[in-house]
């Protein structure tokens, strides 16, 4: 009988945990087992304790509860860790936006690229790393899923440094492929697809009912008002380059060097919210953690009822076919080992098969031309930034921005070098791990 031990790491994130509990809790089979819960907040990890056990008791299966704040406390002996940590994000969030928006490189997000998502790989990736090292050491037969951004990054920082397996693990695929089926007015079921390239940054190649190609339906369907402005720039990007991408239109506008780079383009395609609004996640982000801490406490005094369906995120379904012998497929984030043709060394997302053996991705072949150089761009500053972490040195993550598209539309290399020495001062407390 399947009895794994699941050991989440950053359990704090209670709302992100507590919907993978339920997934693998809803799996017919997964009868018992340990979850173990990690954080350094001994307050948040409480809460991750008392909704696991609820959720638990809910079940009536017998899986078993297991708090820690040192991770060395319940690592050993994991068949999978599941990664979630934040570090130090809510001291710096301000500094992730102001400091570069003062420069004219105004973000919507900015946590998996441009200032924001590079400095949070300096703050992430040390404590990642060692995350990393323990686990090869105590539980090297480990699958480990990451789930904290910058998903590539950070994914293939592990990947460099370990021989584990990982995989990073989003859900703007199964999100994007779920949207296009509204956009098209198609029956999920119904749609054939294919989808590669980066994480946040990858394509719909391929778009199919019944053998019949419906890229020009869903042109059709993006000069439609109502249709383009649920999402302008996702599909302005399509109508000129020619697919849809898996991030939100305003998390891709700071992928590409086309909207954000003068008032008047941003005034022109972006929108509220999720849509491009500017300071998006910096303005409400801790808003957001105390009514997601609140909204568990509310589940914990039984004034919110705890949901119990199973959702679409990935690890349960990686779990179940591991364990239990039921192939799955994915989207993974895995190092590129010639499975995406024309993009080189570093993380890709592709689809993977996963059975008893593990997580084996799939041949995707070549990208377009057009979308595989703007990959390419982001995977250099991928690279650069995992030398910085590797080998913690501060000026190759300066390299990195110097070549991040958003950044070098906006500014002079001389003024990109001031607004990374100025990031590097505001947030030097929570950048220790370099010299």
């Amino acid at each position: 009988m399947a009895m794994p031990k699941v050991t989440f790491v950053g359990a704090g994130s209670a709302v992100f945990a507590r919907q993978l509990i339920t997934d693998i809790l809803a799996v017919d089979g997964l009868d018992q087992g340990v979850f173990a819960l990690v954080d350094v907040d001994a307050g948040r990890l409480d809460l991750a304790k008392r909704i696991a056990a609820r959720l638990v008791d809910l079940s009536g299966k017998k899986w078993t509860v297991e708090p820690a704040t040192e991770r060395l406390d319940v690592l050993e002996g994991s068949d999978y860790v599941i990664n979630s940590i934040e570090v130090a994000g809510l001291q710096n969030v301000r500094h992730d936006y102001e400091i570069p928006k003062r420069y004219g490189v105004d973000q919507c997000i900015g946590d998996t690229i441009g200032p924001g998502g590079i400095f949070k790989a300096l703050r992430t990736g040390p404590e990642w790393l060692e995350i990393v090292a323990d686990t090869q050491r105590v539980a090297p037969d480990a699958v480990v899923m990451n789930y904290t951004n910058p998903m590539s990054i950070l994914t293939l920082a592990a990947l460099r440094t370990s021989n584990l397996q990982i995989v990073g693990l989003c859900h703007s695929v199964q999100g994007t492929s779920r949207q296009l089926a509204q956009y098209l007015g198609v029956p999920y079921a119904e749609m054939a697809w294919s989808c590669g390239g980066l994480n946040h940054n990858a394509w719909f190649t391929k778009l199919e009912r019944d053998g019949k190609d419906l890229y020009p339906l869903l042109r059709e369907r993006a000069r439609v008002p109502e249709i383009y402005e649920q999402d302008p720039i996702r599909f302005e990007v399509m109508l000129h380059l020619g697919a849809f991408v898996t991030e939100s239109s305003g998390h891709l506008s700071e992928y590409v060097p086309y909207f954000r780079k003068r008032p008047d383009l941003i005034a022109r395609y972006t929108r509220s919210g999720y849509l491009g609004e500017s300071g998006f996640y910096a303005n409400h982000w801790p808003e957001w953690r105390r009514a997601n801490d609140e909204l568990i406490a509310s589940m914990l005094r039984g004034q919110t009822p705890l949901p119990r369906e199973r959702g679409h995120e990935y690890a349960s379904f990686i779990i179940e076919a591991i364990e239990l012998g039921r192939r799955a497929s994915i989207h993974g984030n895995v190092r590129n080992q010639g499975w995406i043709d024309n993009l080189p060394d570093g993380c890709v997302e592709v689809e993977c098969d996963v059975d008893r053996n593990g997580i084996h991705p799939r041949h995707f072949g070549a990208l377009p031309p057009q979308l595989a150089a703007l990959n390419r761009a982001h995977m250099t500053v991928h690279d650069l930034v995992v030398e910085a972490l590797i080998k913690r040195d501060p000026s190759k993550a300066k390299y990195a921005l110097m070549l991040d598209p958003l950044t070098a539309a906006v500014c002079s290399p001389e003024e990109i070098d001031r607004l990374f020495d100025e990031m590097w001062a505001a947030e030097k407390e929570s950048l220790g791990a370099f010299p």
